[in-house]
């Protein structure tokens, strides 16, 4: 199992789907606390923590927001609790958790079906630069 410090939050990620990829470099820029890894789902990494917590990706094709020895959340709520992560004027997105997880998720997984078409997709997982290499695990 891979150890990641009690610090830090793991996010998994498609890493193929250009939305996602595009969602990471939005938590890389408001992640003013430093809080935040990343590994994607088709990675060594990713199946090792999914196997770990008993995720099937092919059910839940999603975000995956996994805190070391606390919780790990999918879907609508992991993202959520992402954005409430950030501070500043992202406390507003708490609003989000009066809307029932159902309703959500089901809205999660319109986008989540049709990211590749809405999108696109790349041919492999994007490869880190340099200047955030040190927040990707592989």
């Amino acid at each position: 199992m891979i150890d990641i410090r009690k610090d830090k939050k793991l996010v998994l990620l498609d890493g193929v789907c250009n939305l996602c990829n595009s969602v990471v470099f939005k938590i890389i820029k408001y992640d003013k606390k430093d809080t935040f890894l990343f590994a994607n789902l088709q990675s060594e990494v990713g199946k090792q923590i999914t196997d770990y917590l008993k995720i099937d990706i092919k059910k839940v094709d999603s975000i995956i927001l996994y805190e070391p020895g606390v919780s790990y959340e999918i879907k609508s709520s992991a993202a959520i609790k992402i954005m409430n992560d950030f501070g500043g004027w992202w406390f507003l997105t708490k609003i989000l958790w009066l809307f029932p997880l159902g309703f959500r998720d089901a809205l999660y997984d319109i986008i989540a079906k049709n990211r590749y078409k809405w999108f696109g997709k790349k041919e492999s997982c994007m490869v880190p630069n340099d200047e955030i290499k040190a927040k990707f695990l592989s």
